[in-house]
C-alpha cells in the first residue's frame, strides 16, 4: 500500500504540469519569457527548399527552442539574442501565416515552461 501510494504522488507530483500548446494570440509572454524583436526572412513561397530561419530577440538561452508553425524546429543558440532554426520544406507546403515563437524550458529564472511573444510567418 504504501509503495502504491508514493508511485500515486510521483505521478501527481511529475504529471500536473504538462506542456499546453500556447493559444492563437500574439501576445503569450510571461515574466522573464524571451521576446522576438524580428525574424529573417519573413516570408518564402509555397513548396520552396528548406531554409534558415534567423530569430532576433532577448532573454534567449541555450535551451531555447523555435516553434515553426506550432512544431519545435531544430534551434541553434547563437546568443541571448539570436536563435538560427532548420525549417524544412515539409514546414512550407501550403500558403498561409506560420506562427512563429521561442519556448525556453524552465532553469533557475523561470518557474516554469515560458513562450515568447508569436510574429507571424507568411508562407505565400
Amino acid at each position: 500500500m504504501k509503495t502504491l501510494c508514493a508511485l500515486l504522488l510521483t505521478v501527481v507530483a511529475l504529471g500536473c504540469s504538462g506542456y499546453h500548446a500556447p493559444s492563437s494570440t500574439t501576445s503569450m509572454s510571461g515574466v522573464g519569457a524571451a521576446q522576438i524583436t524580428s525574424i529573417a526572412p519573413t516570408g518564402v513561397s509555397a513548396g520552396g527548399p528548406q531554409f534558415t530561419l534567423n530569430v532576433e530577440g532577448n532573454g534567449f538561452a541555450s535551451n531555447s527552442v523555435v516553434y515553426f508553425n506550432n512544431t519545435a524546429q531544430a534551434t541553434q543558440f547563437v546568443s541571448g539574442n539570436q536563435l538560427e532554426a532548420i525549417i524544412p520544406a515539409s514546414q512550407i507546403v501550403l500558403a498561409g501565416a506560420k506562427p512563429v515563437y521561442v519556448l525556453t524550458m524552465g532553469g533557475i529564472y523561470t518557474a516554469s515552461n515560458q513562450a515568447s511573444n508569436m510574429v507571424n510567418f507568411m508562407v505565400n
